[in-house]
């Protein structure tokens, strides 16, 4: 079953169920798979990398906007962001933890002999290619900042 297919089928359930955070991040994903199908470049549809970028980014665009209203106390804005966050990060891959993340880098960094930050462009460039889908980048980006620096 497809991506979209899932997200419909969801879509279906949140109407019968009148759930109007989980049916307006649905419909969120929904546009953005079809604005995404409609380029130019990916004429023979998404692949399931492309469509885990537009998920992430989904997600990443909700908590973002839930720590702005949460720094200017508008807890009533945050909690539907934080809230469809949550139902698109239902379609995303597991997550890995931070030790399972830090284990992949620390191998990264064997094997390509990184010590300084001046390789760490290098190091985030294979560990975000490894890891895609199953950590958050930002995550990937500290850790590997760590590493390096310590």
């Amino acid at each position: 079953m497809s991506l979209q297919d899932k997200v419909m089928a969801e879509m279906k359930a949140a109407m019968k169920n009148k759930d109007a955070a989980a049916l307006e991040a649905l419909r969120a994903v929904k546009s953005e798979l079809l604005l995404a199908k409609s380029n130019a470049e990916t004429k023979d549809g998404l692949t399931e990398e492309q469509e885990i970028k537009i998920l992430q980014k989904l997600v990443k665009q909700r908590k973002e906007s839930a720590v702005v209203f949460t720094e200017q106390g508008r807890e009533d804005l945050a909690g539907p962001e934080l809230a469809q966050a949550a139902i698109i990060e239902k379609f995303l891959p597991e997550q890995m933890s931070v030790e399972e993340i830090e284990k992949v880098v620390v191998a990264i960094i064997e094997k390509t002999g990184a010590s300084s930050m001046k390789e760490m462009g290098q190091v985030m460039g294979m560990a975000s290619k490894e890891l895609a889908g199953k950590a958050d980048g930002k995550t990937i980006s500290t850790i590997v900042r760590n590493k390096l620096a310590g």
